[in-house]
């Protein structure tokens, strides 16, 4: 009764944890597109932008694992924190520096677009560092709805194993005192018929 009311109260951070998720993975690849728009094949500061957003969508892929198996917990806390730390170092490095970002990508497109896509780049890139602590924070609290769920679980196995052991204790009382019961009834019906020869044989040697 206290697990399914447990696994109802964790149904909604499952499913807002989902969206969470499913949210974070469409924003992680969108991000590959300003790169990628940029300049193909990409620079080294154009790399790392796509390995942020690579290392995103195997951290959102990693959660709905962890969500259908709940396995993985540390491995997707670890890629969270990491893409989340890659993640605040490119917005910083594209909001704070601009234009050494722009040179240091080398677009060839023109400056404007080149700006556009680098503006539209960061944009993401803070939208995801939002959604990411997000599911950061979800992802703890349902882990948290998992052990309190596993340990109800474990106190309703107790107490079904401990009324088991009462039921198993009581039929065992019950058929030893049934037990009791026909071996005295057996030794009276024994005594009776000890009793009944040991008359008859009194009263034929006292006839004869």
């Amino acid at each position: 009764m206290a697990s399914s009311k447990l696994r109802s109260s964790c149904s909604f951070p499952n499913l807002l944890l989902s969206c969470l998720n499913f949210s974070l993975f469409i924003l992680s690849a969108a991000s590959l597109a300003p790169t990628i728009l940029l300049k193909m094949p990409p620079t080294s500061l154009g790399f790392a932008f796509l390995l942020i957003s690579l290392i995103s969508i195997l951290s959102s892929s990693v959660g709905f694992f962890s969500l259908l198996t709940h396995f993985c917990f540390i491995t997707h806390i670890s890629l969270l924190l990491a893409s989340s730390t890659g993640q605040l170092i490119g917005v910083l490095a594209l909001f704070t520096r601009e234009k050494s970002s722009l040179s240091l990508l080398k677009s060839p497109r023109d400056p404007r677009e080149a700006k556009v896509l680098v503006r539209l780049e960061c944009g993401i890139l803070m939208a995801m560092f939002v959604m990411q602590f997000g599911v950061l924070i979800m992802t703890c609290a349902v882990h948290s709805c998992w052990v309190r769920e596993y340990e109800g679980l474990e106190a309703e196995r107790e107490v079904s194993a401990k009324k088991r052991s009462r039921r198993i204790a009581r039929v065992q009382e019950e058929s030893m005192a049934n037990a009791a019961k026909i071996a005295e009834v057996k030794a009276k019906e024994l005594d009776e018929r000890v009793k009944n020869k040991y008359g008859q044989w009194v009263k034929t040697d006292f006839e004869g």
